[in-house]
């Protein structure tokens, strides 16, 4: 493992654990097992170092989702293992939901710049496949966009929300992680069943 290697899953450890406003640089400097002064002329600052590391987790992401997209399967087929994989990735990644909408309150050109990235997700492949499957009578008429922003938040918000939805319906950390697992194929059975003819 090369030295960003290391600060890159040390960062993400530190992360996880403190969220970004209680990491500490030096934190990770040290779960890295490198000195401080190495860190910081690896990454200026942890807004750079947290931007890096969304960067990094994303990038291994996009291909997992646009490979889903892009494929030949049926729509059904597609929610099932878009749900699959992005609440594995959340899982694993927890710290990037409340990140994302930070950073959209804080630093929106990021959010813009990481937009425009010509890795990121492209859903046009698969409106265009909603559209088709319509026509055929395979799925209900349904505004294709709808359809994405529904499937994006019924995955994303428990996690960009968890310490309200915990609150809210009184669940411990164990509780919450045993019903996220459970969403992988819960959330995709309920679209399906509400989209199908």
């Amino acid at each position: 493992m090369n030295t960003e290697e290391k600060i890159f899953y040390a960062a993400r450890t530190v992360f996880q654990k403190k969220g970004f406003a209680g990491a500490r640089m030096q934190e990770i400097a040290d779960e890295a097992g490198i000195n401080k002064a190495m860190l910081h002329y690896c990454f200026k600052n942890k807004q750079l170092l947290f931007e890096a590391v969304f960067m990094n987790a994303f990038s291994q992401l996009a291909p997992q989702i646009n490979e889903i997209f892009n494929s030949e399967a049926s729509i059904f087929e597609k929610i099932k293992n878009f749900t699959h994989n992005y609440i594995s990735f959340v899982i694993d990644n927890p710290y990037l939901p409340p990140f994302v909408i930070q950073e959209m309150n804080n630093n929106p050109e990021f959010v813009m710049q990481f937009l425009k990235n010509e890795s990121r997700p492209n859903p046009s492949l698969l409106l265009a496949q909603i559209d088709k499957e319509i026509e055929a009578g395979i799925i209900k008429p349904i505004n294709p966009k709808q359809l994405l922003m529904d499937i994006f938040s019924l995955t994303v918000f428990p996690f960009a929300a968890q310490m309200l939805v915990k609150g809210l319906i009184q669940i411990s950390e164990s509780e919450f992680n045993t019903m996220m697992q459970e969403r992988k194929t819960s959330i995709a059975t309920q679209i399906i069943n509400s989209i199908k003819t």
